[in-house]
């Protein structure tokens, strides 16, 4: 054990952090009591009255004294009880005494001082939290935690704190919402009663009584069709890429992409175009079929074919992964014992597929349950969780007790359907690749089923290139809506307009707000996403430490949880104090990082499973420690990770909008706001014309990001006719 004490660099840079948080910043982020300077530090603020901070302003002198003992054991067993009781004062005293005053009346008579309450914490509060995670983070690693690595440690002590506040802290504050009132009273009768809703739960639509179902049905009913069909499709251009002779396999994988990068309410707008009571195909089937133009696309039927066009591309891509991962051996097994092509897919195939299937219908459930965009253009009377939350909370009649009932209930179907995915899979083993060799032919598809997927893709694909075209040419027609075809550039004038004035370029359009937020939001949320996601997945994969499946387990938390529910949940927890950071860019970039960071994490733990760790052993014996390890060896080995990282974050805070939906504001407004006013308004010209140029930002984006991050270069022998080439050589000192 090395020695502590203030000849420790990292203990003395963490305590004199802590102290000058303590001593010299303004613990407060809006001075409370009137009081308009902004310098007052949390000692200033004990001074005059509010005892309560008096826990953090000792604790640098006691750390001192402690370390001045010479017993090593009791040094340190001192230090953690005292960075414990800390960390849990400064938890109590800023989750007891609110914006309002005390939430006890035994804390008023213990501190009389917060009866005017007080605001959320300002630099001096966040930092001092900082410094002793750090302090704390350090001790442990002194103890042995992740085998002394102090950066490993540290790390872990932070990802946990963070995924605390912005995960964890959220979800709870959202469920105490559920249960008081505005006055922060119990209210369990009134929760009893949101919950039992008939709105919620009537079946009417499938009894004789006739009418709608509630929302939760409406929901679950559309997730499944939705799941259903999406896999279904999905399993069709999965099969006819991998298993026949197609030869437009680039056409089908650039399809795949394009609804990754579509901003949301573009598809409906698009199917508005094409199907409404007006557009192009409805209007040709009323001239060849005599039929009266309807509005049969509100509703199911329309919110179905969206998210249907929308998830498709996505199933499509993990049961490709999946079929290609299968063993052709197995398969070329079953055909020499004399089983015909059918027979094999249904006893060989098909069963070992059922990972990849419950995968893809899970991941088009849950996108179908936390969808927001399609059920608002096009639900019609159709009502569903996400659009019922939406409206609690930015509705007439603001209900954010409602909103956090529908958002739990929310949050239940998506665990439920986790739940049943496990049970459904069971503990069966799925494995096929082996040490051995798998170098057989791949079964092709049966004849039958060839014929049915060519069907079916021929079909998806000539519909999603019409939705597209509309995408591609509304924007920059005359009206799109009523099929007036003539062009201009009128409505990239009103979104994108530039003018030469006395002070050089000036932007008037009036998208160039929100997209210039978007940018920025998405430009720093994506590296932020990358760096957490890939430390992350550096611990899970190369540190052992107690409670890391927990870990494991808190760091996937938030990809379950619907972006409605991330964004209502946000709302709840930082529309006051302590972290009052409602309304500000600040709480969009969280947003987004801790919502897209399990995807860094996992690709960073499947490229991590295929480097051998002899490489950052050999670091670490010629005296790198784990910071070092980590950036000059497997930084440089991970580049493909964190390129899907980085352009998956990127673009996902450029489309997302269930989540930020709630989170912004008329200063910090997102361009997926900006599409959905203008669809609102009927202006589906503007939405389209900003959408497109939505999807080439984000096309230059990834080529930015490919050149920045570049590929990963690795050593290999060449023949010695070869031509020579550079090797790069990777250090440790």
């Amino acid at each position: 054990m090395k020695a502590h004490g203030l000849g420790h660099k990292a203990s003395a840079s963490w305590l004199l952090l802590l102290s000058v948080a303590v001593f010299l910043l303004p613990w407060y982020k809006v001075p409370p009591d009137g009081i308009s300077a902004l310098w007052e530090s949390a000692f200033f603020h004990a001074m005059a009255g509010r005892l309560w901070l008096l826990p953090v302003i000792v604790l640098p002198i006691v750390l001192l004294v402690v370390w001045q003992q010479r017993s090593a054991l009791k040094r340190q067993i001192m230090t953690l009880l005292l960075l414990a009781f800390g960390l849990l004062s400064l938890l109590l005293q800023v989750s007891l005494i609110g914006l309002n005053g005390p939430l006890f009346t035994s804390v008023a008579g213990l501190f009389p001082g917060a009866s005017t309450g007080q605001t959320g914490l300002g630099w001096g509060g966040f930092l001092t939290a900082i410094a002793l995670l750090g302090l704390l983070a350090n001790e442990l690693a002194d103890s042995g935690f992740c085998k002394g690595d102090r950066f490993a440690a540290a790390a872990v002590v932070f990802v946990v704190a963070l995924l605390g506040l912005f995960v964890f802290f959220p979800i709870i504050k959202l469920a105490t919402t559920a249960f008081t009132n505005p006055e922060g009273g119990l209210a369990l009768q009134a929760f009893g009663a949101r919950l039992i809703a008939p709105e919620l739960w009537r079946l009417n639509c499938i009894s004789s009584e006739g009418g709608s179902c509630g929302v939760v049905i409406n929901s679950v009913v559309l997730g499944i069709m939705s799941a259903t069909l999406s896999t279904l499709l999905g399993l069709a251009l999965a099969m006819l890429v991998a298993r026949t002779g197609f030869r437009f396999t680039k056409t089908l994988r650039a399809i795949s992409i394009l609804p990754i990068i579509t901003p949301p309410f573009v598809v409906g707008v698009a199917l508005i175009v094409l199907f409404g009571r007006s557009g192009l195909v409805t209007g040709w089937g009323a001239e060849l079929f005599g039929v009266t133009p309807s509005r049969w696309l509100y509703g199911l039927p329309g919110i179905l074919m969206a998210q249907t066009l929308a998830f498709t591309p996505v199933t499509f891509l993990v049961l490709l992964g999946t079929l290609e991962a299968i063993n052709p051996s197995l398969e070329e097994a079953s055909h020499t014992l004399g089983a015909g092509p059918l027979r094999t897919f249904q006893s060989i195939t098909l069963p070992l597929l059922r990972p990849g299937l419950a995968a893809a219908f899970l991941l088009a459930f849950i996108e179908s349950l936390a969808d927001f965009g399609n059920p608002l253009v096009l639900g019609g009377g159709y009502e569903v969780l996400s659009t019922k939350i939406f409206f609690a909370v930015v509705g007439a009649r603001y209900d954010l007790g409602n909103a956090a009932t529908l958002s739990i209930i929310l949050l239940a179907l998506t665990l439920g359907a986790f739940w049943i995915q496990a049970r459904w899979l069971g503990k069966k083993s799925y494995v096929t690749v082996t040490g051995k060799s798998d170098a057989g032919l791949a079964a092709p598809l049966p004849k039958p089923l060839q014929a049915v997927s060519y069907s079916i893709v021929g079909l998806f694909v000539l519909f999603t290139l019409a939705v597209y075209a509309i995408v591609l040419l509304g924007g920059f027609v005359n009206d799109i809506g009523r099929w007036d075809l003539t062009p201009t550039l009128r409505h990239l004038g009103t979104a994108f307009s530039v003018e030469m004035g006395g002070n050089g370029i000036e932007f008037y359009g009036s998208a160039w707000s929100s997209l210039k937020t978007t940018l920025l939001v998405s430009a720093l949320a994506a590296p932020l996403t990358t760096a957490i996601g890939i430390i992350t997945a550096w611990l899970i994969a190369r540190q052992n430490f107690a409670g890391k499946r927990q870990f494991e387990f808190g760091t996937m938390l938030s990809f379950a949880i619907p972006g409605t529910v991330v964004g209502v949940s946000y709302v709840a927890a930082f529309n006051v104090p302590p972290v009052d950071i409602t309304g500000t860019m600040v709480i969009l970039v969280i947003c987004f990082m801790f919502r897209n960071m399990p995807v860094g994490m996992r690709a960073g733990i499947a490229a991590l499973s295929q480097i051998d760790r002899s490489m950052e052993e050999a670091s670490q014996t010629l005296g790198a420690g784990g910071f070092t390890t980590l950036r000059r060896i497997v930084l440089p080995l991970v580049k493909p990770a964190m390129f899907t990282a980085m352009v998956y974050s990127f673009v996902t805070a450029m489309t997302a909008v269930s989540a930020v939906i709630f989170l912004v504001s008329a200063r910090h407004n997102m361009a997926t706001a900006y599409i959905m006013g203008r669809v609102e308004n009927g202006e589906y010209a503007l939405a389209i014309t900003y959408s497109a140029v939505l999807m080439l930002v984000m096309i230059a984006a990834i080529v930015i990001f490919s050149a920045l991050i570049g590929k990963r270069r690795l050593g290999r022998r060449v023949p010695d006719n070869a031509k020579p080439q550079l090797s790069e050589a990777v250090s440790v000192n």
